[in-house]
């Protein structure tokens, strides 16, 4: 990617002209990039809070832990697992597992 960043500033700067690959190839490399399914481990509760499907799970499976107001706004940037020292019944081994084979039902939103 910097090869290519490198290569397009130096043409424009010389006036040449570099092809650029075909749009579908930067969405494609977009996408690769892009989780199939949301992870206790690595998603962010803010990434969750903003998919109704995983609100959803949440409501469900830790009622109490997605009412509190601080999950709400300072949890969204830690992930469940960070927040599991907090919650450690609510969000135990067990129920994390739970979450994540729920999560791992329904597919992960841009």
């Amino acid at each position: 990617m910097r090869k290519m960043v490198l290569a397009l500033a130096l043409a424009s700067l010389a006036g040449g002209v570099v092809p650029l690959p075909a749009a579908t190839a930067w969405a494609d490399d977009a996408n690769a990039q892009m989780p199939a399914h949301y992870s206790v481990n690595k998603t962010l509760v803010g990434t969750l809070l903003d998919d109704p499907a995983a609100v959803e799970i949440l409501k469900r499976l830790i009622p109490t832990v997605y009412a509190n107001d601080q999950f709400q706004a300072a949890g969204r940037s830690l992930t469940l697992h960070d927040i599991q020292q907090y919650e450690p019944e609510a969000l135990s081994d067990a129920n994390l597992a739970k979450i994540q084979a729920e999560f791992d039902k329904i597919p992960a939103k841009n």
